[in-house]
């Protein structure tokens, strides 16, 4: 599986910051060629972002890279500097429809094509960041069999409807819980929002405790201090990898019985208990082999 914990922005257009990139300990680094850059840098930043895929590539990294809109104008030219060899997914901001996926996905395959690479091995990520992008949530979702995962954008969403964006996020609850809903019927990763005030661990910490009640996997960073605390947060606790081994255990035992259901330490123990110890020793196998 995918691990998915955290991801971090880099400016494309700062060399020196994507080469300190390889040494950020985030599950994907996420080249970026979108907000960071301003509209006069942006072909620096495909220069520096397409000399810096291989050596990240070299280095252990696996790279998002972060292009602009479809609605910009932008998107074919920097899908040029960012469909590389090296490059495991492209992130897309501002998508509002299926609509905007099929044609994101139709030059995406043109692009691998005109570089020989494998049709399809692009992975995408999205970001849905509009009042419409949320009521198509789950229609963009399941658009493409490319999508990896989908994030939420809370910062665009507040300016598209009007509202004030605060650190306590009380204001996007509900598209938030909307997206990551979508993203887990169609079966792709949800990704949560950054946390802006990058020097407020404690903060952090809170927003990712409601992320992951809301079903989120990983979470978006914009300073490399935040991704030890969304990695730990993201993932399993000890004790509750040697619990989830002990239900899987536990079960077999009572399968090989004829028996559907058990207990264990005094609480039942059925399929959907079963199935959240599955996944969460799955989780903890990726990072164990992202880690050797």
């Amino acid at each position: 599986m995918d691990l998915l914990r955290s991801l971090i922005f880099v400016p494309g257009n700062r060399r020196d910051m994507l080469e300190k990139a390889a040494s950020f300990p985030a599950d994907f680094l996420v080249p970026d060629m979108e907000d960071s850059v301003p509209l006069a840098e942006k072909a620096a930043a495909r220069d520096a972002i397409a000399d810096m895929l291989p050596i990240l590539d070299r280095a252990g990294k696996r790279s998002v890279v972060r292009i602009n809109a479809l609605s910009t104008g932008l998107l074919e030219e920097d899908m040029r500097a960012a469909v590389t060899p090296h490059t495991y997914g492209i992130n897309v901001g501002k998508v509002d429809t299926p609509w905007d996926v099929h044609e994101i996905d139709k030059i995406l395959t043109a692009m691998e094509i005109k570089k020989g690479l494998e049709r399809g091995r692009t992975r995408l990520i999205l970001y849905l960041e509009s009042a419409l992008a949320i009521i198509n949530a789950y229609p963009i979702c399941s658009a493409s069999p490319r999508i990896m995962a989908a994030a939420f954008g809370a910062e665009d969403f507040t300016v598209d409807m009007g509202t004030q964006r605060t650190d306590e996020s009380s204001e996007v609850f509900l598209p938030r819980a909307m997206v990551a809903i979508a993203a887990r019927a169609a079966n792709v990763v949800p990704l949560d929002i950054v946390y802006a005030n990058f020097r407020d661990e404690d903060g952090l910490r809170r927003d990712i405790q409601v992320a992951r009640s809301l079903g989120y996997k990983g979470k978006f960073a914009i300073h490399p201090s935040q991704v030890q605390p969304i990695n730990e947060m993201f993932s399993p606790l000890p004790e509750d990898v040697e619990y989830a081994r002990r239900v899987v255990v536990a079960f077999k035992e009572a399968e090989a019985q004829g028996r559907g259901a058990t207990s264990l330490d005094g609480k039942m123990i059925d399929i959907p208990v079963v199935k959240r110890a599955m996944s969460l020793l799955a989780i903890e196998e990726a990072i164990t082999d992202a880690s050797s």
